[in-house]
């Protein structure tokens, strides 16, 4: 299973983004799906993360701006970044678990700057 993953970019401060995690097959059977993100010389944070029964988890940091979901049917998962902020600006990676195993998609690159 392959992991791809988009919607970064450059936006300004207050806006919004949403990326999307797109897998090669079904993420049915994926327990948890998810987005870390790394800054420049900060360490790598678990920004939000959904499990197969849809409980969520975020980081403090991102309370009540973010929102991750997960179609099923689509085999993709969405990370609805609002209010966006400059200290949002990282690359951001999905991954999703399973029996164990860990699949990570490439970085998608988010800017918050005016």
């Amino acid at each position: 299973v392959q992991l791809q993953a988009s919607g970064g970019g450059l936006v300004q401060p207050g806006g919004s983004l949403r990326l999307s995690c797109a897998a090669s097959g079904s993420i049915f059977s994926f327990r948890v799906m998810g987005w870390y993100r790394q800054a420049p010389g900060k360490q790598r944070e678990l920004v939000a993360s959904i499990d197969n029964g849809g409980t969520t988890r975020y980081a403090d940091s991102v309370k009540g701006r973010f929102t991750i979901s997960r179609d099923n049917a689509k085999n993709t998962a969405y990370l609805q970044m609002n209010v966006l902020k400059p200290e949002d600006t990282a690359d951001h990676y999905c991954y999703a678990t399973n029996g164990g195993r860990v699949y990570w998609g490439q970085g998608t690159q988010v800017t918050v700057s005016s």
